[in-house]
Order: structure tokens, then C-alpha cells, then sequence
């Protein structure tokens, strides 16, 4: 059993998992903005109550994005900040990929279309389908608006993640008789990228602290003045 420490904070909930030799211990909790002040105390009375410093760690797990641009870069920060200081090797996990293993977790969901809701009338979406146990992907992460996603084959489709809630209706009419459920409350979490990391660290895969990056889909980063004082965010 490895140590490992993973942080997820691409949505508007902080997401932290520890994983010892005693066990998992998670953190999750709608923080929104605040994510960026409490992650570090989070992480550090995770790893007092598991007794554990975090130069005994094996490594540390972090979400790369697609996600809110401020949540993507605090983890991926923190991650490399933690890791250079310790000396020790990250593995970067997408927040798509992760709600297709929260959705295998916890409803058996092995044909999985995620839609993340990206703000500005858009999702980011993806779609995963399970071999063995990892995922394929079947479309990769892109940003577009609900009625621009891309087309899947087949059916016994999952809709997973909250572009479902925002904008069920035109994601339920665009993949119309695909669908075997919706599940817009399945979100990134950081207990499914330690399962999804695990297989990276056991083939020594994983990656020196520098090489920390996030995944941006989205081009624009900055919303205009007026944007702002309308409550838009990125």
C-alpha cells in the first residue's frame, strides 16, 4: 500500500484524499473561492489524524483541470509546491476522468458522458468508456455550448456531472434514446484519481514536481469589466 496524498479543486468543492497503510481519509466540501485558504490546513490536519508527515509520503495526486481557471491552478500549485519541498514525484489526473470513476464507484457506470458546467453558457465534456479497469476515451475534453457536444455511438450512456443539472433538457434532447441515466450530483472527486493514479505510480510513470501542469481547454482566461459586475465567472 502506497502513501499517497491527492487534491482536487477544479469545482466550486475541495476534494482531498489521504491514503496510509491505516486507511482513507477524505476531505469534501463545497468551499468555492475559499478553496485557495483552506486546502493547505486541510491537508495538514489530514495527514496529523493519519499521524503521517509528508516526507512519508510516496507522492502526491492533483487535478489538472478542465475546471474554474482560479480551482485548476490552486491544485496544481499546491501540488507542485508540496512535491518540490519533499522531494517527491506527482501524477496529474483530468477532472473529467475522475467523474467517470466517481460514476463506476458509485453506480456501476461503465459508458460514461461527462458534462462539467464551464460557466458562460458552456460545458466542459468528454465521454469514457470502461476497459478492464481503465477507461478509454471516446471523445476527448473540449469546452462548447450544450447544444454543440459532441456525438456518441450506441446507448447505456451515463450523464454525469453538473452541465447536467444546468442544462438537462438540451443534453437530454441531443443524446435522445442514448441515455440509461442522468447523474448531474457525480463531480471530480479526489479519492477516484488515487484509484486512477495508482497504476501510474506502481509502473513508475509518475512525474517530477516542475512538470506539474494544468489542463486548459478553454482559451480565454480573463472576463471584461462589465462581464464582472454581471456575476459571470470563468
Amino acid at each position: 500500500m502506497m502513501n499517497l496524498l491527492a487534491l482536487e479543486s477544479s469545482t466550486e468543492t475541495l476534494s482531498l484524499a489521504l491514503q496510509t497503510k491505516a486507511g482513507l481519509r477524505t476531505f469534501d466540501e463545497v468551499t468555492g473561492p475559499a478553496a485557495s485558504q483552506r486546502i493547505l490546513p486541510e491537508i495538514q490536519r489530514l495527514l496529523t489524524e493519519a499521524g503521517i508527515k509528508l516526507s512519508a509520503l510516496d507522492g502526491i495526486v492533483y487535478g489538472t483541470g478542465p475546471g474554474a481557471f482560479t480551482g485548476v491552478r490552486v491544485a496544481v500549485g499546491v501540488a507542485q509546491g508540496l512535491a518540490f519541498g519533499a522531494y517527491l514525484p506527482v501524477v496529474g489526473i483530468s477532472s473529467v476522468l475522475a467523474v467517470a470513476e466517481t460514476a463506476w464507484q458509485t453506480a456501476g457506470a461503465d459508458k460514461v458522458l461527462v458534462c462539467l458546467d464551464a460557466r458562460m453558457g458552456e460545458v466542459y465534456h468528454a465521454a469514457f468508456i470502461r476497459h478492464g479497469d481503465g477507461w478509454a476515451e471516446v471523445s476527448p475534453p473540449v469546452v462548447c455550448k450544450p447544444q454543440e457536444v459532441p456525438a456518441v455511438a450506441g446507448d447505456g450512456w451515463l450523464g454525469a456531472c453538473s452541465g447536467w443539472r444546468v442544462f438537462e433538457q438540451v443534453l437530454s434532447e441531443k443524446y435522445r434514446g442514448q441515455l440509461a441515466g442522468i447523474r448531474p450530483e457525480l463531480m471530480p472527486t479526489a479519492t477516484a484519481m488515487l484509484t486512477l493514479a495508482l497504476p501510474q505510480f506502481a509502473a513508475g510513470q509518475a512525474h517530477a514536481a516542475h512538470e506539474a501542469a494544468p489542463l486548459y481547454v478553454r482559451n480565454r482566461v480573463a472576463l471584461t469589466a462589465a462581464e464582472r459586475a454581471q456575476g459571470q465567472t470563468l
